[in-house]
């Protein structure tokens, strides 16, 4: 498959798994304010899991899978100081998104942080994706 093409579907791939990744924390604010066993917290637990395994689960493989592609048609970008900056992003992205999923399980048995510690993990996507995104286009260094 020609190259940019990959890098098209990669793309799609990552802005998949960026908006779950954006998206799974807020759902677990909004469900920490509801009562445990209600019918709204069933639903958030519905929501959540079906985000994660329809949506996020398939973005992140292939994202990785679509990199790593890339990466081999193109290793010359390994002596590259940036592509190692992204590299250990996607890797604490891909270590947020396995604490997300732990978060899900917990609220699936109703074991629950506080509202805010959901707040503050919802800027963890957002800080790597700028990181990232600046890395990938930018080529600071």
């Amino acid at each position: 498959m020609d190259y940019v093409w990959v890098k098209a579907f990669h793309l799609i791939a990552v802005m998949s798994w960026m908006a779950g990744l954006l998206y799974l924390p807020r759902l677990f604010v909004y469900h920490a304010m509801v009562e445990a066993e209600s019918l709204r917290a069933q639903t958030f637990k519905l929501m959540e899991r079906r985000l994660l395994r329809a949506i996020m689960n398939p973005a992140m493989i292939l994202s990785w899978l679509l990199g790593l592609w890339l990466l081999h048609q193109n290793p010359e970008l390994l002596v590259m100081p940036w592509i190692w900056v992204k590299l250990t992003c996607v890797v604490l992205m891909t270590a947020a998104h396995m604490v997300f999923a732990r978060m899900r399980r917990q609220l699936e048995q109703d074991i629950a942080l506080s509202e805010k510690a959901y707040r503050w993990w919802n800027e963890v996507p957002t800080i790597l994706m700028i990181i990232i995104v600046i890395m990938a286009i930018v080529e600071p260094f």
